[in-house]
């Protein structure tokens, strides 16, 4: 090949990746122009002031994440707990994961600044004004409050990006906002497994659900089998108590466990059904929702479930009984992440 056609071919190759590089811009561009426009059959949104107080007198309030089109895409948005169609008021606070209990919140978030793919922790107050903020190692997952308020926990991927994934990795942590005080990485906790010391360099942790200020219960993973695990945050311990528990989450009375349980011969890209666990008996029930169920669900009540679905606008809120009765209901459309105030 002569010099003159190495150039010729250098410069077609140029012409071609800069065309490529182009249209994947204008791509990504329309895409969020389009998600900044409300979009026909969106639920009604407008500005208003969310808060994380127990309402005197007015009901429960729903607090989530909305994911509706529009100029408050991703905002932390309020409606009545009774009502979940209303017009929603947004706050302005935009989160990719929330949670909130005892007039705290916690808000895992993209970081603003020079360094892409970055994250943050912020802890909110009953105003969702800022308390405190950490940076994330890797991708927001999962996050919860202690009833008191007094501690939060999230997790992250920090290999990975879906509990899905053949390879992944996560840390979760928990933090005091009495003192301060942050446990960055429950995989130092000491751990049992079916009543044994356990040490393995492949234990994962995630999906905190709290007790109280001193108990949790999370999902501990190793060797491709996970476990539901009760935690000690002083004694820094882990113990594993059930089999094949992801992401659980604790019922108001605590005497269960929502989770999602892979269920043999599902699809590998779909294995998780929603189902509860009697913390007493130890006995399981599968829930009426027979789709897949890649969440960590929330109590709404003693009786009730709610957890995310893909939807329209990204994800739609769905509930279910927990007793396995009576058949799953969409909730709220454009939703994510709820928590119930009051």
């Amino acid at each position: 090949m002569t010099r003159k056609s190495r150039l010729l071919t250098l410069l077609t190759a140029v012409l071609v990746l800069g065309s490529v590089a182009a249209f994947a811009v204008h791509h990504a561009a329309e895409r969020a122009d389009r998600r900044s426009r409300p979009q026909p059959g969106g639920p009604a949104v407008a500005d208003g002031r969310v808060s994380l107080a127990a309402p005197a007198g007015a009901g429960r309030r729903m607090i989530f994440r909305s994911t509706a089109y529009g100029p408050h895409r991703d905002e932390l948005a309020s409606v009545p707990a009774e009502r979940p169609a209303a017009q929603r008021a947004t706050s302005g606070v935009k989160c990719l994961r929330f949670f909130a209990a005892g007039g705290t919140g916690i808000c895992l978030r993209g970081a603003q600044g020079p360094l892409q793919n970055s994250y943050r922790a912020v802890v909110l107050d009953e105003g969702l004004n800022e308390r405190r903020s950490y940076p994330l190692a890797g991708v927001p997952s999962r996050a919860r409050v202690s009833p008191s308020g007094h501690l939060v926990a999230w997790t992250v991927f920090v290999k990975g990006h879906s509990y899905g994934d053949t390879a992944f990795s996560t840390r979760t942590s928990i933090l005091d906002t009495r003192t301060w005080k942050l446990q960055d990485n429950l995989e130092e906790y000491d751990l049992k497994v079916d009543g044994h010391g356990y040490r393995s360099l492949d234990v994962n942790v995630w999906g905190v659900t709290f007790a109280d200020d001193d108990h949790f219960y999370a999902t501990v993973s190793t060797r491709g089998q996970t476990y539901l695990a009760a935690g000690d945050i002083a004694a820094k311990t882990l113990t594993t108590v059930h089999s094949n528990v992801e992401c659980p989450s604790l019922s108001p009375d605590g005497t269960r466990i929502a989770y999602k349980k892979r269920v043999p011969g599902l699809p590998a890209d779909s294995p998780w059904r929603l189902y509860v666990l009697d913390l007493r008996t130890m006995a399981e029930t599968a829930t009426a929702e027979h789709s897949n169920i890649d969440d960590q669900a929330v109590w709404a009540a003693d009786t009730t479930l709610v957890y995310a679905r893909p939807g329209k606008f990204g994800t739609d809120l769905w509930t279910v009984p927990a007793d396995g009765s009576g058949a799953p209901k969409q909730l709220a459309s454009g939703a994510l992440a709820p928590a119930f105030i009051g």
